[in-house]
């Protein structure tokens, strides 16, 4: 299976790492519009096919997939350029500016009979997949209350700083990832709360967020996210769990450290390993990179839709818009609205 990825910045890095690591797969053209990092990152991965413009390598071809990791405004654009030309998508959260564009995107590989999958890697964590597995299998049977959540003080804007410059920040590039993990474990969303508030001085968006979910089955979350949090030892990256269901409870803490407790109580170690090409404290998130991008290629070997679709992100993109609709307003949000 060949592929080809738009943009060459940060996080993209470890896109190629860990498509270098998935067997049967071999990234054979990139395309970045700045000329020194597409080259510097074209060496570094031994890639000799470079573009300037995605059009060009589209129209080019002799490809596969695409994997679009550049910023959101550029999403809709390069997914309906693929799809038109006739190959599978994968591409990067936050996956559109708005819920129009993510329809349009949807319909357009639906169109194209070509499989889109969103790059949302957070439920991919093995020590959240550990969860997930204890849940799933009824073992503490149906949950009624979950809290998810990722507090931390790590500055992120040193790589990313475009993140420091947007008005909208918390929810739409972390809240977008703990919001997937409430519904992993719940479902489907029926109404949201939530708040939000800005304590750096120095950036632009909120970086503090609190947000009620009900959700159809009857369950409640709480998702709860800040990048403002001071504490020692720090967390980042991780997401922590409290998980009640009416047969048990599950905790996952920092430290990776996940209990459970029914008629006993089962305490295990679930640290995501460190990969030859990761980094700590890194390295839990890019061992869902390499994960959610296994997962895209089964899906696409067995023709089955990926968990993360671009139509299931539609519903966790709603959250998203939800949310920020209902700090604005102080109110409770219906997501069939949205």
């Amino acid at each position: 299976m060949k592929g080809a990825l738009i943009g060459c910045g940060f996080f993209a890095q470890n896109h190629l790492h860990a498509w270098r690591d998935i067997e049967g797969v071999d990234i054979v053209a990139l395309c970045d519009s700045d000329n020194t990092r597409l080259q510097t990152t074209a060496q570094a991965f031994d890639i000799t096919r470079t573009y300037n413009d995605a059009a060009a390598m589209l129209a080019q071809g002799r490809f596969d997939f695409i994997d679009i990791a550049t910023t959101v405004s550029s999403h809709r654009s390069l997914v309906e350029m693929a799809a038109a030309a006739g190959v599978h998508i994968i591409c990067q959260k936050p996956f559109a500016e708005n819920m129009e564009d993510a329809r349009a995107m949807v319909a357009a590989a639906q169109l194209a009979e070509k499989t889109l999958m969103v790059h949302e890697n957070f439920r991919w964590q093995s020590p959240v997949q550990a969860a997930l597995h204890v849940v799933k299998s009824g073992a503490i049977g149906d949950p009624f209350f979950c809290r998810i959540s990722f507090r931390s003080g790590y500055d992120v804007f040193t790589g990313q700083p475009y993140l420091a410059e947007g008005k909208r920040f918390i929810i739409e590039d972390l809240g977008i990832h703990i919001l997937d993990i409430a519904r992993a474990f719940a479902g489907d969303v029926k109404h949201l709360a939530a708040t939000t508030k800005r304590i750096n001085p120095d950036i632009q968006g909120e970086d503090v967020a609190t947000i009620l979910l009900q959700h159809l089955g009857g369950a409640t979350s709480v998702v709860d996210c800040s990048y403002a949090t001071k504490r020692m030892p720090e967390t980042f990256p991780q997401t922590l769990l409290e998980i009640d269901c009416v047969s048990g409870t599950l905790r996952l803490d920092a430290g990776y450290q996940l209990t459970v407790q029914s008629t006993a109580e089962t305490r295990s170690d679930v640290s995501p390993p460190l990969l030859s090409w990761a980094e700590k404290p890194w390295h839990n998130i890019q061992e869902s990179v390499q994960s959610i991008q296994q997962h895209f290629v089964d899906s696409i070997s067995t023709g089955t839709e990926p968990q993360t679709s671009g139509a299931d992100n539609l519903k966790t993109l709603a959250l998203v818009e939800a949310a920020y609709r209902s700090a604005s307003h102080a109110s409770m949000i219906k997501i069939s609205d949205i």
